[in-house]
């Protein structure tokens, strides 16, 4: 029964990640492509030098837009990486995402003519579809690859690394590119709809938002903390207190987890102890041994 869970929960984790690069390619091929601009990251690497392929050596011209698989090309060696550095399962996840977009960006049909006739309203509304979908995809166990899976060895194998400031710097060379071969205009507009990419994935990964969590429960807290440190692999700290209205004996437990492992956390205390009253309070600084979860 528990492996039929398991892997019930697997496939229910990568249909989410599916789902979620469907919404990207949708953002990529009906917003962001006619209105010639560009992803950031590896993709935006893709599209720069596909637009070369087909504008100045005039290669796949009017054929199906390319970009999706010359990304999977180019994440061929990264994903040797993610194997052997992050881990199995996200290696796997990934590579159906990676595989899963450059379907969706090879057979979504891209309009002849823009959807939205504004440039900054395409950036937008692309980068709203493009930050939710990669958000999904994460919080799935997956990513996109490219620079995802560059900023996570860098993250898990250095402090104070971050994968926002490795995309960060790779972005910076791929605009820098697009405002020399395109113009600033392009480059400008570009950048708009990753910023707002960038927003919408942080408010959708929720695995990157620290959240303090404290347990207010009358019962011994041993199975509470059994259960925070098998399912999250995280610590916890408990005391024992005295309700200020009943002088009942109550126990608190406190412990840092990720948005996400806070939901699951609420869901499951439930069958732990219906009446435990919790509070959690997100954005937390942390400073000191705290491993990443992503």
């Amino acid at each position: 029964m528990g492996r039929k869970i398991l892997d019930r929960k697997t496939s229910e984790r990568n249909l989410t990640a599916i789902a979620g690069m469907l919404v990207f390619s949708m953002g990529i091929n009906f917003f962001i492509v006619p209105a010639d601009l560009y992803n950031g990251g590896l993709m935006g690497i893709s599209q720069v030098i596909r637009t070369l392929l087909v504008q100045y050596v005039h290669l796949f011209s009017g054929t199906t837009d390319i970009a999706g698989m010359i990304n999977l090309i180019l994440n061929i060696p990264l994903f040797f990486l993610a194997y052997m550095t992050i881990g199995k399962s996200f290696f796997t996840r990934t590579l159906i995402c990676v595989v899963s977009q450059t379907i969706f960006l090879s057979i979504l049909p891209i309009p002849s003519v823009p959807v939205v006739g504004d440039t900054l309203t395409a950036a937008i509304i692309g980068g709203i579809f493009g930050g939710c979908g990669i958000g999904i995809s994460l919080q799935a166990g997956g990513s996109s690859g490219g620079m995802d899976i560059v900023g996570m060895y860098f993250t898990k194998k250095y402090k104070g690394f971050s994968v926002g400031k490795v995309s960060l710097l790779v972005n910076a060379v791929v605009y820098g590119v697009c405002a020399i071969l395109f113009g600033v205009q392009t480059a400008v507009y570009s950048i708009i709809y990753s910023a707002v990419s960038t927003l919408m994935s942080d408010k959708t990964h929720t695995q990157n938002i620290n959240t303090e969590v404290v347990i207010f429960t009358k019962k011994e807290p041993k199975e509470i903390l059994d259960y925070i440190v098998k399912e999250f692999k995280r610590d916890a700290t408990w005391w024992e207190a005295k309700g200020g209205y009943t002088e009942s004996r109550t126990y608190m437990v406190i412990a840092v987890l990720s948005k996400y492992e806070c939901a699951h956390l609420r869901k499951d205390l439930r069958m732990i102890d219906e009446n435990a009253f919790v509070v959690a309070k997100d954005g937390m600084s942390i400073n000191g041994k705290y491993e990443k979860h992503l």
